[in-house]
């Protein structure tokens, strides 16, 4: 085969770094932009915070409207993951690894050593030092570990410094539910030989550290953790609850009352009085000390109620909170300009920080116009609540503004607002359609609102069941399938007919 050479003429989009830079940005939370702003600052000496000039401040503190709505940015909206006291959480899984979570136990042993103790059998030393000021911020019971909180108590308790040792090993040994999730042969075989501890020995350890608070810690099933919080209560309905909780917890966890009042004998009020004792403890005793800190949200846009021409609007403004205030260093840009040295590096640095400026503003920009669309499109939503959102998709909002519908993807995604009603992320107003009989349609976050309200006003002891709550949908007009609304039940975290039912 002869070689040859060809010439071939073809195109293709090469996306500038400016314009890579743009949709990066864009697609950034507002979290994620300051910490991108934050490297940029470290990084580029071009590049400064714009401070707010001092006549400025003043004329701020001055503006009633505008000291509300800095106010209102700096409110936080927390997401916590509200977690429920479900019986059949399988709590006596057994690790995979029967030395996971436990420390060296010949460490343990060294630091429960005779020389650690204070005059006595009874105190115990912590790990930090001589100062008074420290001991004083460790005592901070919001950053005390379940650990911490064990250890302290297992150090007053009256016994020997080989029995304390023991009682760490087996709190070092906990998950952080407050389980002991390796079974005490586990752990004796991980002790060392020259300690000729006894698995009898551990067993009394564990008693001990099954007396201490929080109640339930140390168990190794949710049966053995219900019954140490029951151990020692002074109630009527204890005897029912841990008859229960012994032989029919399975059973009281799929609310079977009929199989419950054969088994026991006991009659409706006796049963519900034992149900609400047991649903008052605790079924993960560590839960209380950990940290739970829920990350907080910077809206991107603040949504509020306006009047012109003599209507009501509902407007959408950037936060103010939420937009880095940059701008080019004068001092470095113009000794730049007086020295006329060209250097590559400076002028590069330069024209990064004009970018960044440039596309953070655009960014905002963008936000500020989509959050506009959507707010027009469910103005319904504010005035009346869930009930009243209408359907909306991506591509809508991207025709009415002229933009891709990847673009309004990006805008919407991490993005949120801050309403009257609570803070929103820009997908919440998005949703598919349900058609109804006339011809019209209802957006899916509708139908939820509609399944939450008719479960929240159903008779407990009778409560409805999925077919029932689609043939209500029918009677309102809606087509709904009973798999659908089983589907949004499920997606809402709202158990089953049987499994709401009550006494």
């Amino acid at each position: 085969m002869k070689a040859s050479l060809q010439l071939k003429g073809t195109q293709h989009l090469t996306m500038t770094p400016q314009l890579q830079q743009s949709i990066r940005l864009l697609q950034l939370s507002s979290v994620e932009l300051q910490q991108e702003v934050a490297q940029a600052l470290a990084e580029n000496p071009m590049l400064e915070r714009e401070e707010a000039e001092e006549g400025e401040v003043e004329r701020d503190n001055g503006n009633a409207e505008t000291s509300e709505h800095a106010e209102s940015t700096r409110a936080a909206q927390e997401f916590t993951h509200e977690s429920g006291n479900d019986f059949n959480d399988s709590a006596n899984e057994r690790s995979d690894n029967a030395n996971e979570g436990m420390t060296d136990t010949a460490e343990a042993f060294e630091q429960s050593s005779p020389m650690d103790m204070d005059e006595g059998p009874y105190t115990y030393t912590g790990s930090g030092g001589d100062d008074g000021d420290s001991d004083y911020e460790s005592d901070n019971s919001s950053a005390t570990t379940l650990r911490e909180h064990l250890l302290t108590q297992a150090g007053l308790q009256r016994c020997s410094w080989r029995e304390q040792a023991l009682v760490r090993i087996l709190i070092e040994a906990l998950d952080e539910r407050g389980y002991l999730t390796s079974s005490l042969a586990e752990i004796l075989e991980a002790l060392p030989e020259d300690e000729t501890v006894t698995l009898a020995e551990l067993e009394a350890a564990l008693i001990r550290l099954q007396e201490l608070d929080p109640p339930g810690v140390g168990a190794t099933t949710l049966t053995e953790c219900l019954l140490l919080q029951l151990k020692d209560l002074a109630d009527p309905s204890t005897d029912l609850a841990r008859t229960l909780v012994t032989d029919y917890l399975p059973a009281l966890a799929q609310r079977d009352f009929t199989l419950l009042r054969r088994k026991t004998g006991a009659d409706d009020e006796a049963l519900r009085d034992a149900q609400a004792l047991i649903r008052s403890l605790n079924p993960h005793p560590g839960s209380s000390f950990l940290d739970d800190a829920s990350p907080y949200i910077i809206p991107d846009v603040l949504v509020r109620k306006t009047q012109s021409d003599g209507a009501d609007h509902w407007m959408a403004t950037t936060n103010p909170d939420a937009l880095p205030r940059l701008r080019v260093n004068r001092l470095y840009a113009g000794l730049l300009r007086q020295t006329n040295s060209g250097h590559s590096g400076l002028t590069g640095q330069l024209q990064e920080a004009r970018w960044l400026i440039k596309n953070i503003q655009q960014r905002f920009e963008t936000i500020a116009r989509v959050a506009q669309a959507i707010v027009s499109e469910q103005a319904a939503f504010f005035e009346k609540g869930e009930l009243a959102m209408r359907p909306l998709v991506l591509r809508e909002i991207a025709d009415q503004l002229g933009l891709h519908e990847s673009t309004i993807s990006r805008v919407t995604s991490q993005k949120f607002m801050a309403t009257p009603r609570g803070v929103f992320e820009f997908k919440y107003f998005f949703g598919s359609h349900v058609g109804t009989d006339d011809g019209g349609s209802a957006s899916a976050t509708a139908i939820k609102a509609r399944i939450k309200q008719l479960i929240g006003g159903e008779n407990p002891k009778k409560p409805l069941s999925d077919q029932q709550i689609c043939d209500q949908f029918s009677a309102e007009g809606i087509v709904v399938a009973r798999r659908t609304i089983a589907k949004y039940r499920e997606a809402m975290g709202l158990p089953t007919a049987s499994l709401r039912k009550t006494l």
